[in-house]
């Protein structure tokens, strides 16, 4: 379905060249027509402030300019009327005849409702989460998480051409600390002498795998005090794999899933991060000094420069960031990059961009969005230990308790940059104060309505949807109608978190329009009419829920 928000907003620019064809208006040219939904509902379907835009090259007052492109607004069968509104806001109100019309092209869409076109297969790269793989997931990486997989969805139901990635940070000193570490752990099970290292990691987890390792490979005890050495390599090996195998676990139960895990590891096998550095160092962008190997961040505009290969002669983690995205651009040429990272980065951010600008390739094309804190309560009380482990509170400890669907839903309620309480109690009550149970009931109710047609062998594929006359009934075709545009905006500004309050306020819709008017009647006409508009929102909230990454269930 095309948005009749740019039909409105092309005919409005018809109306002012046609105003000033006939001298209503000065010549003065048309900027940008921004057509949006008006704050007050009683004002139109939507409103367009472009008079006010006018008014001082035209040096006429706003009102007038406004009512004078609303004269000569060209026919839309969409709209019912055209208004003006002080200062000079121009209302348009859609016909309810076309809002009627709109519920059997909603249903022939199908699952197609809410695509749009404004990326044209444009190729984009949304990697997100990307975890060390050293530890289990936690509720913090979660909302990451959510927040990617939505998002990739909202653009690929945009037009664009979307790869979800998870970036594997499987080289460096993290790793070599890991790997010591589960070697420690495993030593320490067979009664050996064998201390954390410094920067170990001390999670109860890190013996528990240690223990796994050591019970599917009996042979690796031997080796362990023989060549501590080459054990360690080994039982790191196996020790990575069983992690990122965890955190697949983990993130599927969540309903997120990528197209491509890429390896670290994998830019210095292939030469990639080579040809990156060199081709810094051809760009002037590198220097020597101190032993080290520098990135001259300070001629880009950054406060300092940043080291990307130690004195020792290993690579920052930065230098790898810088490979990867070189990678990204350069070699797998993605038109966009969004990065999501947690917001411990966010002194990152600069450098990066910094860096991508002396490889050449415009920063613009790279967003990065940091995903703020996540404060856990179970009401009034912050929870910050898991009961199991007394160590942190894991992504699979929380959808075990409250449900992949609840999960999902608090995670994205909010945008990025916000930090959110998610509250373990009000997640599992199951009533109107919960959003999750409201919207999901939405859709269940109108299931049961379904099911009673469909027991009672009533038809409605062919009711008259011009008997769709109620105050209410229009106003839930309105809030469906709404669908494509939440898809377009949550795209253009990377924000899924606007699927979570459309999703309220079309079960709103819903929920009242069945409080005003009882769907099968004696009424036979009225009653399959009813039906097909109950058939188009269960469509409509399904679409949102999907989207988000929820399921639509029948019955609650």
């Amino acid at each position: 379905m095309d948005l009749i928000r740019l039909k409105i907003a092309e005919a409005l620019k018809q109306a002012v060249a046609a105003a000033e064809r006939s001298g209503a208006l000065p010549p003065v040219g048309t900027p940008e027509v921004v057509v949006e939904r008006p704050a007050n509902a009683g004002h139109g379907d939507y409103a367009c402030n472009l008079a006010l835009k006018l008014a001082r090259a035209a040096r006429m007052k706003p009102l007038d300019i406004a009512q004078r492109i609303a004269d000569n607004m060209p026919k839309l069968d969409a709209v019912a009327s055209v208004s003006v509104a002080p200062p000079g806001f121009i209302n348009v109100t859609l016909a309810d005849s076309w809002l009627q019309r709109a519920v059997p092209v909603i249903l022939a869409e199908a699952d197609a409702y809410g695509r749009i076109n404004i990326g044209n297969g444009q190729r984009i790269q949304v990697e997100f989460v990307s975890v060390n793989p050293t530890g289990p997931v936690h509720i913090g990486h979660g909302r990451g998480a959510v927040l990617g997989s939505a998002l990739a969805s909202v653009l690929d139901a945009a037009g664009f051409s979307v790869q979800r990635e998870y970036y594997i940070n499987d080289a460096g000193n993290q790793m070599d600390n890991f790997y010591a570490s589960l070697y420690a752990r495993a030593a320490q099970s067979l009664g050996l002498a064998a201390d954390m290292p410094a920067n170990g990691y001390m999670g109860a987890y890190v013996g528990e795998v240690a223990a796994a390792i050591l019970q599917e490979h009996p042979a690796l005890a031997a080796r362990i005090a023989a060549d501590p050495a080459d054990a360690t390599r080994e039982i790191g090996a196996i020790g990575l794999q069983k992690m990122i195998a965890r955190i697949k676990n983990d993130l599927e139960s969540l309903g997120v899933s990528f197209d491509l895990w890429f390896s670290e590891r994998s830019l210095f096998d292939s030469g990639q991060y080579d040809r990156a550095m060199q081709q810094l160092a051809a760009r002037g962008y590198t220097a020597q000094r101190e032993g080290a190997t520098w990135f001259t961040s300070t001629s880009l505009g950054e406060d300092k420069d940043n080291v990307l290969v130690r004195t020792s002669g290993t690579p920052t983690y930065f230098a790898s960031d810088i490979a990867y995205h070189h990678n990204k651009f350069a070699e797998r040429n993605f038109a966009r990059v969004i990065d999501i990272w947690g917001a411990d980065h966010q002194g990152h951010v600069a450098r990066l961009k910094a860096a991508v600008t002396a490889l050449g390739i415009d920063p613009a094309r790279l967003t990065i969005i940091l995903s703020q804190l996540v404060t856990l309560r179970r009401g009034d009380q912050v929870v910050k230990i898991s009961k199991r482990t007394g160590d942190i509170i894991t992504l699979r400890e929380v959808i075990d308790e409250v449900g992949k669907d609840v999960c999902r839903f608090f995670l994205l309620s909010h945008s990025a940059d916000s930090q959110m309480d998610f509250d373990l109690e009000l997640a599992k009550t199951q009533s109107q104060d919960n959003p999750v149970y409201y919207v999901q009931y939405g859709h269940a109710r109108i299931a049961s309505i379904l099911r009673l047609a469909a027991e009672r062998g009533i038809p409605y594929q062919a009711g008259d949807v011009s008997l769709l006359t109620h105050e209410s009934e229009l106003a839930l075709i309105r809030k469906m109608l709404q669908l494509p545009e939440v898809v377009e905006q949550a795209a253009v500004l990377l924000e899924p978190h606007h699927l979570t309050r459309y999703a309220q306020e079309l079960a709103a819709a819903f929920h009242w329009f069945y409080k005003q008017c009882r769907v099968v009647t004696d009424d036979q006409p009225l009653t399959a009419a009813r039906l097909r508009l109950v058939a188009a929102a269960q469509l409509t909230l399904a679409r949102t829920l999907h989207l988000m990454g929820m399921s639509a269930p029948e019955q609650m």
